[in-house]
């Protein structure tokens, strides 16, 4: 809205007064303005937020199905969730002031983080109504909130692999842009012939599955206090510079990798991402006055899918999310493991719990501790992800 206002006033309103509005062309100024204005959002409507969370009853109710866990979650019993109404408003608000809004992959992104915030909300809305009615804690059917998750990121895929042809012959659309492999001929913004070009259907898939999978494991994450908060910031800091790296015709060029037209402009999405998981974990942070719930994780994560797969950093940003992947993994494991040694007898597990933040938790690690460590990997990671960047 403010990026509109001043391209409207801009030649009708004399230079003197122009001049500092005219910042709001920088995109590197915008990505910071909508992380601090996330930020402030979130901190102002926090409190209020959470009495009303509060009073209505939408809590966790304690319930698990996990043994070992029980005295763990007893311990957060009625701590409110849904709190990721907080995040993913403060998200649509900073982008829709401060953004591009004719910018297709800005539209898009806020479309597939509503659609996400909705389809979680209804997840938590349903999980607290059985728990009230003491059916346990059913929520959506988890093929039920795969399939939306599925339909939407298809969708959203189909039309980033129509809107990325850019009619200059180099076809980045279909461009699979790997570690250490040079998609950009040196000097040229002409794209290299070796590299492998992706049908519409194997684009769709990839674009498909990396939306839906990192929406599933931020979900998973939310699950101590501060964890998901802090790792969504850090990879939403890196998401913001490979934003920046990708629609910088120059920049790219000379990394060798995809130049994305129009993909800057979803550095101020990632920047007010940054700024509302930062926000968040003021109230996340130990002990919690609020969950994200499904109805913020899976929105941030499917974000983080979105912004790899419009940049073309598919690698790059799940090597950012390495913590978040290593969660659902470790539930992926132990429950399969877990099947397949009953079939001869008792049921063997591979952790103490899983998530594997529990397993580290029941291992002897205070809760802070873990957060603490794990916060620790996150960033090494995305030192090491934008690191990659370089090695062509």
């Amino acid at each position: 809205m403010l990026f509109w206002l001043v391209n409207v006033l801009d030649g009708r309103l004399p230079d003197w007064i122009m001049s500092i509005p005219r910042v709001l062309y920088q995109e590197q100024f915008r990505a910071l303005a909508a992380a601090v204005f996330s930020f402030g959002l979130v901190l102002f409507f926090g409190k209020p937020t959470i009495a009303q969370l509060v009073k209505f009853k939408i809590g966790d109710a304690g319930l698990t199905d996990a043994e070992a866990l029980r005295r763990g979650a007893a311990s957060k019993k009625n701590t409110p969730t849904m709190g990721g109404v907080l995040t993913s408003g403060s998200v649509v608000a900073a982008t829709l002031l401060l953004g591009d809004l004719g910018n297709f992959y800005v539209m898009a992104g806020l479309l597939l983080l509503l659609s996400l915030t909705i389809v979680g909300g209804a997840d938590d809305v349903l999980k607290i109504l059985a728990s009230r009615r003491e059916g346990g804690r059913q929520g959506l059917h988890s093929w039920e909130k795969l399939l939306f998750q599925l339909g939407v990121a298809a969708l959203v895929s189909f039309f980033v692999f129509r809107h990325g042809d850019t009619g200059s012959g180099q076809d980045l659309a279909h461009v699979l842009n790997l570690p250490f492999q040079r998609t950009t001929l040196p000097g040229t913004g002409e794209i290299n012939p070796s590299v492998f070009f992706l049908p519409l259907g194997v684009f769709v898939v990839i674009g498909t599955l990396l939306i839906a999978g990192l929406s599933n494991a931020t979900n998973i994450t939310d699950g101590m206090d501060g964890l998901a908060g802090g790792l969504g910031a850090i990879a939403s800091a890196g998401t913001v510079v490979l934003a920046m790296i990708a629609g910088w015709q120059a920049t790219a060029q000379s990394l060798l990798i995809p130049y994305v037209p129009g993909a800057e402009e979803l550095s101020i999405l990632a920047g007010a991402m940054l700024g509302a998981c930062l926000g968040f974990l003021w109230w996340n942070g130990f002990p919690a006055q609020v969950f994200m719930g499904d109805t913020g994780s899976l929105a941030i994560g499917g974000l983080f899918g979105y912004l790899a797969l419009v940049t073309r950093q598919e690698a790059v940003v799940l090597l950012m999310c390495g913590v978040f992947l290593l969660e659902i993994a470790s539930v992926v494991l132990q429950v399969g493991y877990f099947k397949w040694t009953k079939r001869s007898g008792e049921g063997k597990r591979i952790f103490l719990c899983a998530p594997y933040h529990h397993h580290l938790h029941l291992g002897g690690l205070a809760e802070p501790k873990v957060v603490a460590r794990l916060w620790i990997v996150g960033v090494l990671l995305l030192v090491l992800a934008l690191a990659s960047i370089k090695l062509r």
